[in-house]
């Protein structure tokens, strides 16, 4: 490290038993920021005795202000609340850079440092088009937009969908992936395989188009079963699908997992159903464990990850149960192809590593803090 280390503020709605990949990613690159010499303070408002569901690293201050129901939707009362509690904290720290993770964190954090010369950085982890179904959030993030010195967009796409005045400041900063080399995936298996996704269940990850493709190849693949990996509002409706189509023995719904490494290096298969995707962090991190991956070509995220033919395959066509259906029982079928796209997984995602993108935001980082504005 060439220059002198900062005293950076993180501040995030909730740490405690969520399970998303933005919350993930905020462990990794603030344990590789701190292992760097910089100086952290996180603060959520999960209840003081709650824990993380991501280990964060110890030498990270770690503060739990306790406000409001993190797992809703925040009342006016708990806001202001936090609003106060987190500029008590940044007057308290005196922070180089102060930075939002996703708009639960940056909104409250942008009106705390009202009056101060904090910088902020506003960490977005979605694409502007969910806004538009909650206006109020997106307004909220036009009128703060000009206490922004920075947003960061996980991809050029995101990017590109927001609006002109919040596009003009904003720096792709994408998602960092990890995979332990000695834990790689095995595409072969032996006499039992999995096809594991990995994913909130709900409507924009659409497992009920995953499990209806399953029941058209499972009785010609005994040897497969289905593994969802994920939480969400529709559980009940996906495990009524799975009875009704008599796959109970074939498939697991396991919630949430804690080690979700074993999950990918148990696996001989990936696949990820959804409409769209900002990033698509569980499928770069299943090419990454050495998986095949398969998704759909018209799926924004997905389709910058998955090289057709390369790393897995890209299913197409009118109909979306057949075509996923007709891409998995290529690969289900075919160790080599497995093997061959498995193989192709990690090297296609290195330049997602956590040190590549720690040194990006160390870039961003020093850049604020000097109070250097991005061209």
């Amino acid at each position: 490290m060439t220059e002198h280390p900062l005293n950076l503020l993180f501040v995030i709605k909730s740490l405690d038993s969520r399970g998303g990949g933005a919350e993930r990613v905020l462990s990794d690159v603030s344990a590789e920021l701190v292992r760097r010499g910089h100086r952290l303070t996180i603060v959520s408002f999960d209840p003081p005795g709650s824990t993380d569901f991501y280990k964060i690293d110890p030498r990270i201050a770690r503060v739990k202000a306790g406000i409001g129901n993190v797992r809703g939707k925040s009342r006016i009362g708990e806001t202001i609340k936090r609003i106060a509690a987190v500029r008590k904290a940044a007057t308290s720290l005196r922070p180089d850079v102060a930075i939002g993770w996703m708009h639960s964190g940056y909104i409250p954090l942008a009106m705390a440092l009202a009056g101060t010369r904090v910088p902020l950085v506003a960490s977005e982890h979605i694409d502007f088009s969910h806004y538009r179904t909650v206006p109020m959030q997106g307004l909220m993030i036009r009128l703060l937009a000009s206490r922004f010195a920075s947003v960061t967009a996980i991809s050029d796409r995101v990017r590109s969908g927001f609006p002109p005045g919040l596009r003009d400041r904003m720096i792709v900063l994408p998602n960092p992936v990890t995979a332990e080399p000695e834990r790689l995936a095995d595409p072969v298996g032996g006499a039992e395989k999995i096809l594991l996704t990995v994913g909130r269940l709900f409507d924009q990850k659409d497992h009920r188009t995953l499990v209806a493709a399953f029941a058209r190849i499972a009785p010609r693949n005994p040897q497969w079963r289905l593994r969802i990996v994920g939480e969400g509002e529709l559980r009940p409706d996906l495990e009524k699908q799975v009875e009704e189509l008599g796959l109970k023995s074939k498939v697991d719904l396991p919630g949430v997992i804690d080690d979700i490494s074993a999950e990918y290096d148990g696996a001989q298969l990936f696949v990820l159903p959804s409409k769209y995707e900002s990033f698509g962090l569980a499928t770069a991190e299943a090419l990454a464990h050495g998986l095949p991956a398969v998704g759909f070509a018209d799926c924004p995220g997905t389709n910058e990850l998955i090289k057709h033919e390369v790393n897995g395959l890209l299913a197409q066509g009118g109909d979306r149960e057949a075509a996923l259906a007709d891409a998995l029982e290529r690969l289900m079928t075919s160790e080599g192809l497995r093997q061959a796209y498995g193989a192709a997984g990690p090297k296609s995602v290195a330049h997602f590593s956590v040190a590549a993108i720690a040194d990006r935001w160390e870039s961003l980082l020093y850049l604020m803090a000097a109070g250097r504005a991005l061209t």
